[in-house]
């Protein structure tokens, strides 16, 4: 008999949620567990993709801003783009899923996705009724609705204190992404 898969919610305003997903993946990973990491609204090179690409048994999807602009500075055509992307990208990783093709599920920004309307809600709801009993499933964000909530098993919320970007320092490659 498997173990029985959890629901994770990494969610917030502070630094962290990315972080610690990719540290379960490589956890999962480094004993033998497959792992889709699925990433929504991440559209420039970061050294995670680097490193995830390196590790046979993760995959890397992802679900890419048209243009690798910031959702506020498209158009209506790059927004439907866009939301195509995550679509394709979260039905993708729902079939690999339902045909438990991976252990472990990481939705990096699904939570963003969904609430900058760049995400159909129905395809999520579809993964999360479907999800086979021993399947590990990590949504980060930042505003995740009650009924989300409601269905994980884990809920890390990650509130910034003190941040760089207050002071003016921009992201850090290999820091931040």
């Amino acid at each position: 008999m498997s173990e029985k898969g959890l629901i994770h919610i990494y969610y917030g305003d502070g630094k962290g949620k990315t972080t610690a997903a990719l540290g379960l993946a490589f956890r999962a990973a480094g004993v033998g567990k497959n792992v889709i990491f699925a990433q929504f609204l991440k559209g420039r090179p970061c050294g995670e993709h680097n490193a995830l690409k390196d590790i046979s048994n993760i995959t890397l999807l992802q679900g890419i801003p048209s243009g690798g602009k910031f959702i506020s500075q498209m158009s209506e055509a790059e927004k439907a783009e866009t939301k195509k992307s995550c679509d394709d990208c979260l039905k993708k990783a729902t079939e690999a899923a339902v045909n438990k093709a991976c252990d472990v599920l990481v939705l990096d920004e699904v939570i963003d996705a969904l609430n900058l309307k760049m995400l159909t809600p129905k395809l999520l709801e579809n993964l999360i009724s479907q999800k086979p009993d021993s399947l590990e499933i990590i949504l980060t964000g930042h505003n995740p609705s009650e009924e989300l909530l409601a269905h994980a098993d884990y809920i890390t919320h990650m509130k910034k204190q003190k941040h760089p970007y207050d002071k003016g320092i921009m992201a850090r490659k290999g820091i931040e992404f």
